[in-house]
């Protein structure tokens, strides 16, 4: 990390990276949400446990994915969060807003914040997503996609290895298990898939996790 970079309660990319764990299925809004209750109240959360208990209240008329199995939109992983605070008495809240690339760092430092940030690509314009500071695409994909991630980093001197390419905006992504470092992307690539609209998201969709004293 550069002395102009930014992380995540202040923690190390090894320290950061340690809460990734590689994803079944449609479950990235679940693991952001396991990793955000981890981080601010050290409640640990099976994000494929939460992501059947959704499949089974989506049958009983309680809809926090848009089928069993399938996505999850920002406005819905707020609701998670909301229903997890009821059900299970946990001090947290979340909000869903439009944010701003300029300002997005800022949130890194709050400790009683984490910022679950959700990118949308049309087909065969999937932006790179780096692991760490490899030239290793882990997005080599044509397909239309959405993927939601907890922003952990921001270092405007983050490179690749062959430093040719640079990857300012850092991910705890659940894309690997045991994994020593961050996902990384280009700012071209973060801003452009973030920026991408589509309806009951919008553009440049952020939910923020907030850690509760209210309770």
């Amino acid at each position: 990390m550069s002395p102009t970079s930014k992380t995540l309660h202040m923690k190390s990319e090894p320290e950061l990276a340690e809460f990734q764990t590689r994803q079944v299925g449609n479950t990235c809004s679940f693991h952001a949400i396991a990793v955000s209750l981890r981080m601010l109240l050290n409640y640990n959360l099976d994000p494929m446990s939460l992501s059947e208990e959704v499949n089974h209240l989506w049958w009983r008329g309680r809809f926090m994915r848009v089928a069993p199995d399938w996505a999850v939109t920002p406005r819905m992983q707020v609701r998670i969060v909301r229903y997890l605070a009821r059900t299970y008495g946990l001090a947290v809240y979340a909000t869903y807003q439009h944010g701003d690339p300029e300002t997005l760092p800022e949130i890194l430092a709050d400790l009683t914040q984490i910022p679950v940030i959700t990118i949308i690509w049309p087909w065969r314009q999937a932006p790179p997503i780096y692991l760490g500071s490899t030239s290793l695409n882990f997005n080599d994909t044509r397909s239309t996609g959405a993927h939601s991630m907890i922003l952990a980093a921001y270092d405007p001197q983050h490179t690749n290895v062959s430093g040719q390419v640079t990857t300012p905006w850092g991910f705890i992504n659940p894309w690997k298990d045991n994994a020593a470092e961050l996902f990384w992307m280009t700012d071209e690539g973060f801003r452009k898939a973030w920026r991408f609209w589509l309806p009951g998201v919008g553009r440049n969709s952020l939910v923020v996790i907030y850690q509760s004293f209210d309770l």
